[in-house]
C-alpha cells in the first residue's frame, strides 16, 4: 500500500490490455504498476511490493506467465495473484490454481465489475 492506496501490478505484453486495466483501476482509487514482459514484471515486483498481481498467461513465450508466478512464489509472495487469459474458462477447469500459486483466473477481455469486486474481496 502506498499513500493509503492499494498497488496493483499488471503484467501483460498487450499495451491495450494494460491501458484498460490502468484506466479502470486508477479511476476506482487504486495505484498501478505495469510491466510488458515476465522479466520486467519480476523487476517491478521486487521494487514495488504490490498488494495484488494480475499476470497474462501467454506473453513472450507460452509459459512466461506461469513461470513468473512460480518466481513470485519462490520469493515468498503473499499478494493475491490472478492469471489473465483468453482461455480462462478452459484453464480454470484444467489447472490447479493453488499448485501454481494462483488465487484465480480472469477471462480476457476482463469485466470491470468482476475485477473490482475481486479486488474488494481479496484486499480486505
Amino acid at each position: 500500500m502506498k499513500d493509503g492506496k492499494y498497488l496493483i501490478l499488471c503484467v501483460d505484453d498487450d499495451e491495450d490490455v494494460l491501458f484498460s486495466l490502468r484506466t479502470v483501476l486508477e479511476k476506482n482509487g487504486y495505484l498501478t504498476a505495469q510491466a510488458f514482459s515476465a522479466e520486467e514484471g519480476l523487476k517491478v515486483y521486487k521494487k514495488e511490493c504490490p498488494d495484488f498481481i494480475i499476470v497474462d498467461l501467454m506473453m513472450e513465450s507460452v509459459d512466461a506467465g506461469k513461470n513468473l508466478v512460480k518466481e513470485f512464489k519462490l520469493l515468498g509472495n503473499k499478494a493475491p495473484i490472478y492469471m489473465l487469459s483468453s482461455v480462462g474458462d478452459s484453464l480454470a477447469s484444467n489447472v490447479d490454481f493453488a499448485e501454481l500459486g494462483l488465487n484465480g483466473v480472469f477471462q480476457k477481455p476482463i469485466d470491470s465489475n468482476t475485477l473490482l469486486t475481486t479486488l474488494k474481496t481479496k484486499l480486505k
